[in-house]
């Protein structure tokens, strides 16, 4: 269990770096968001300027509180710009120039996946602003913010951070624009990107920056992107450009003790050859794990884009560090009552782990966390329920939810150490669950009944995403969680029941899902509770037939489910899946010229209509599309009113004329629901 805290490589403790001399301010009750702010607090300048696009909340849960409490506790003086007006730079002078970087992010979410649904459509409601009030932060927020900082001091470096930057840290497929966007590093014209989970490499370079400016090499911090003009002497290139050839970049035995960088196929080459694309892809998540890969380098014109390897997991005192920082645990002051649904939802839940091993094609947890496990420790976790239920206001006894990414991988982790810094699986759970995982939940049993058992506590809910094929390897894990930690329902998401999908997505077969409802089932009826589970499904993923998701439509009436919010597959830059879906090739397959696998795609606006109402096929709505779908697939003996019948041949007045609505752009564009997620991109552990 405990080598679950040791990184693969050592690492530069995070508390270890001499404090910068602004240490002697001491701690901010907040962080400032203004001039008047500042001057209380005795400062007459920031060293580190975070701009953000979300609501500033003091609180782990949210980025900009982290890196800013993590930044005061090296000595910075950090201000807030947050959700700041983007039309002109004046909002970007309101606290003066930093004396080190601006730090600029979109904030926890994308801002595109924030602004947009999966069929491009304008949403009118934003989850981290108060009031849930739309339109307060632009498209792109990153380069639009960058710019800004630039208008407003072009002097002032600009460090890049958070999902969005990390997510586009090379060229990548934009779906918004439906085009090949060059590395975010170059549109934002910044001067650094820290992608992945950053705590590592922002204090390292805050530090350097300090000293010596940002001109300087920084190919020795880990995780960070920068430009150059060419690979630099003493470094051995190993090309993945050529599509004739299968190596994919990988080294000579005679020179793996060598420095050496992956080029990976230019900018101009993966945008006119969706194939080359896919090849980058691929290269790009065999090279994610920071006990072995190497860093990558990409030609976008006359300048590469240097990504060095991915950063060293936090160690379990050093994430003990970061979540017992100073932080206020509540809005900035300056909201007054305003009502901000994400902190609504967050506000009794605590964090137990970061990552995820589940590897999902779809997701983005693993490429931005990485899927190394970092877990707290016992300590540090029921410390903070008590801080919680001593300080955080409204709180009636009930933790919202004790999870992370992914509610059951506290403390999992490879048997052994050199086997996972050896590792290049994209998954440790797929297509099987590897002999060398440690898939034991007795500490996090442990947890649970500890922390339910802490004075004050009523109910300790279990509201994050169960990895069901997890589960099922701990009959005792599955008891406990329904005796003490489901309200009623729990939600999971099989993704899929047909094994076409759900090879391309790297999730288990259905049948993990029935394992798994069979010990739900049986521990409910044991505890003599009513209680339900509520499957997640997608529609229109790369690899799904319209035949598939008739299947799935049948299943979901068989089982007796009737899907009230569905997802429909979007396609986030830099996933696996996103790689099939502009490609039309498998990139968790070798990508050569003429033998790469071929996927198709779901790109129609009328077939992902028709796959999302397969998911919905009891709407009334959807059944004249249904009906005609069914008899040009030569299956119209599904339509009439037995039970054996997908849906009925007649239609009830006024129905099954609901249109789609508006595309995004168009005037009137109605406002779409949806689900709230607290990850940045549609993202689930289960």
């Amino acid at each position: 269990m405990t080598k679950a805290a040791e990184p693969p490589i050592a690492a530069k403790p995070l508390f270890s770096y001499r404090k910068h001399w602004a240490h002697r301010f001491g701690v901010a009750p907040f962080l400032p968001m203004s001039r008047a702010e500042m001057e209380a607090l005795g400062w007459d300048s920031c060293d580190v300027i975070l701009v953000t696009g979300d609501a500033y909340i003091d609180h782990p849960s949210f980025g900009m509180a982290i890196i800013g409490r993590l930044l005061e506790a090296q000595g910075f003086r950090v201000g807030i710009v947050a959700q700041p007006d983007w039309r002109d730079a004046s909002a970007f002078r309101a606290l003066g120039k930093p004396n080190l970087f601006f730090g600029v992010t979109s904030g926890n979410m994308d801002s595109m996946v924030n602004r947009y649904t999966s069929d491009r459509r304008l949403r009118h409601n934003d989850s981290y602003t108060p009031g849930g009030e739309g339109g307060k932060r632009p498209d792109r927020s990153v380069i639009v913010y960058a710019q800004r900082c630039r208008e407003a001091f072009p002097e002032a470096p600009i460090v890049l951070g958070g999902i969005e930057a990390s997510l586009r840290r090379i060229a990548h497929y934009d779906y918004w624009s439906d085009k090949l966007r060059r590395s975010i590093l170059f549109d934002a014209k910044a001067d650094l990107l820290l992608y992945g989970n950053a705590e590592r490499a922002l204090v390292e370079v805050a530090h350097r920056i300090a000293k010596r400016g940002v001109a300087q090499d920084f190919a020795d911090v880990r995780g960070v992107a920068f430009s150059r003009d060419a690979t630099p002497e003493g470094w051995i290139e190993a090309s993945a450009e050529d599509l004739d050839a299968a190596d994919e970049g990988r080294i000579r035995k005679d020179a793996q003790s060598k420095n050496i960088v992956i080029r990976l196929p230019a900018f101009e080459q993966v945008s006119s050859d969706p194939e080359s694309y896919a090849r980058a892809s691929r290269v790009l998540h065999r090279e994610s794990n920071p006990g072995n890969a190497r860093p990558l380098t990409q030609r976008h014109g006359t300048r590469d884009i240097w990504l060095t390897a991915p950063p060293i997991p936090l160690t379990t005192p050093e994430m003990d560090s970061v979540y017992d920082l100073p932080f206020a645990r509540a809005p900035h002051p300056s909201y007054a009552d305003a009502k901000i649904p994400a902190w609504e939802m967050i506000r009794h839940s605590v964090t137990i782990m970061r990552g995820c091993f589940g590897g999902c094609s779809f997701c983005s947890i693993t490429e931005h966390e990485g899927r190394i496990i970092q877990s707290r420790s016992e300590d540090s976790i029921l410390k903070e329920i008590e801080t919680i239920r001593d300080k955080t206001e409204g709180f009636t006894g009930v933790i919202s939810d004790i999870g992370g990414p992914t509610a059951n991988m506290y403390r999992m982790a490879c048997k052994d150490r050199e086997t996972e810094a050896l590792c290049r699986r994209p998954a440790c759970v797929y297509p099987d669950i590897c002999k060398n995982l440690d898939t034991s939940h007795d500490a996090l049993i442990q947890l649970y009944r500890k922390a339910r058992a802490l004075p004050g506590v009523k109910k300790v809910m279990v509201a994050s995403g169960v990895r069901y094929d997890l589960a099922v390897k701990s009959p005792a894990y599955v008891r406990e969680l329904v005796e003490h930690h489901v309200g009623g329902y729990l939600k999971i998401a099989p993704e899929h029941t047909e094994s076409g999908p759900l090879a391309k997505m790297m999730k288990p077969g259905i049948g993990s899902y029935d394992r798994f409802k069979r010990l739900f089932d049986a521990a409910a009826q044991a505890a003599k509770k009513q209680y339900f589970l509520i499957p997640y499904f997608i529609a229109a993923h790369p690899g799904t037939s319209d035949e598939d998701m008739m299947n799935l439509a049948l299943w979901l009436k068989k089982n007796g489910y009737r899907a009230d919010q569905v997802q429909t597959y979007l396609p986030s830059p830099m996933a696996l899946s996103t790689a099939m879906y502009h490609s039309g090739f498998n990139p968790l397959k070798p990508v050569r010229r003429g033998a790469s696998e071929p996927v198709e795609a779901v790109k129609g606006l009328r077939q992902r209509r028709l796959h999302k109402a397969f998911l919905r096929y009891h709407d009334a709505e959807n059944w004249p599309i249904l009906r005609e779908a069914l008899k040009a697939m030569g299956r119209a003996d599904l339509i009439g009113p037995g039970k054996h019948h997908l849906v009925p041949g007649w239609q009830p007045a006024g129905t099954g004329k609901a249109g789609e609505g508006r595309r995004t752009g168009q005037t009137g564009a109605r406002p779409q629901s949806r689900e709230f997620r607290t990850n940045g991109l549609r993202s689930r552990g289960s």
